[in-house]
């Protein structure tokens, strides 16, 4: 077990001194750090999240001399919370598309007091929902001294939700069109919006039994093994040869697989994105 503890050590020592050959020689390897992290976790706290993964796991393998379990634990903390989280996310995406259709239907009805369409999105930006009441403040800014169409399709990145992209995009195709009477089209919109969050919603309701089963099976392994390890180690001797690390990478590997699979079929599939398309047609169309 120690010749396996000083391979590991080797390894990672390895690792980092090729990371810091090429950072010296300006050859990027490995991608940005927030993309290893749940979602949930702030793109600016990415590196912190993952270096902490890394001290619990080098730490649980030199306590328990387990490459394998410490190799477990880091991986465990960087993507056990995607595979098993991930609320807190859906409930923010279910809110900004309840705040695009409510912003849809405030704009309707602004622009039926026969206000412009320009001066009825200034209007409504200062009274939006709060999930996206930020993005469409600076939005009304960038307005004052931008054409509508980059103004818009600025707020499309800002905002990164596909309902949006359907109302935004309707407002650049009347903008360019002359439409007058967009009314219809808003009210249609909203109502698509919310009927899209509503299943959404049921689905999750769902789904949440399977993910609730799943971290109580993940809880009651882990405080097993812990428990275990503290007052009969001796039932868990086997581990401790190569043995017995390859019997319990194929255990990790099961469990691991799972939370895979989970996270794959409890992602729901959402329209591509699409930006605003200047087309010359549409142009000639306005003429």
């Amino acid at each position: 077990m120690q010749v396996l503890l000083i391979a590991a050590v080797g390894a990672v020592a390895g690792f980092g001194l090729w990371l810091g050959i090429t950072a010296v020689r300006g050859v990027r390897v490995v991608p940005e750090a927030w993309r290893f992290v749940p979602n949930e976790v702030p793109k600016e706290r990415a590196v912190a999240w993952l270096a902490t993964s890394l001290v619990v796991g080098i730490g649980v393998g030199v306590a328990t001399g387990w490459p394998v379990a410490g190799f477990g634990a880091t991986l465990g903390l960087v993507a056990g919370p995607a595979a098993l989280g991930g609320t807190a996310r859906r409930a923010d995406e279910a809110a900004t598309a309840d705040a695009i259709a409510t912003w849809a239907d405030m704009l309707r009805d602004t622009m039926a007091g026969a206000s412009g369409l320009e001066e009825s999105l200034i209007q409504t930006a200062t009274v939006a929902p709060t999930a996206i009441k930020t993005q469409l403040q600076s939005f009304a800014l960038r307005l004052r001294h931008q054409p509508l169409d980059a103004a818009l399709d600025e707020l499309a990145r800002d905002l990164d939700h596909s309902s949006a992209d359907l109302v935004i995009a309707s407002l650049g195709a009347a903008a360019r069109l002359e439409a007058r009477d967009l009314g219809p089209l808003l009210a249609r919109l909203a109502e698509a919006i919310r009927g899209d969050v509503r299943m959404r919603s049921r689905i999750e309701i769902g789904r949440a039994r399977i993910r609730t089963s799943a971290r109580i099976a993940v809880a009651t392994t882990t405080a097993t093994v812990v428990f275990l390890y503290l007052f009969a180690r001796h039932l868990l001797e086997p581990y401790d040869t190569a043995t017995g690390q390859g019997w319990l990478l194929v255990v990790l590997a099961v469990f691991f697989g799972a939370g895979v699979m989970l996270h794959h079929y409890s992602q729901l599939e959402t329209p591509e994105r699409f930006r605003l398309r200047h087309a010359p047609e549409l142009k000639g169309a306005k003429q």
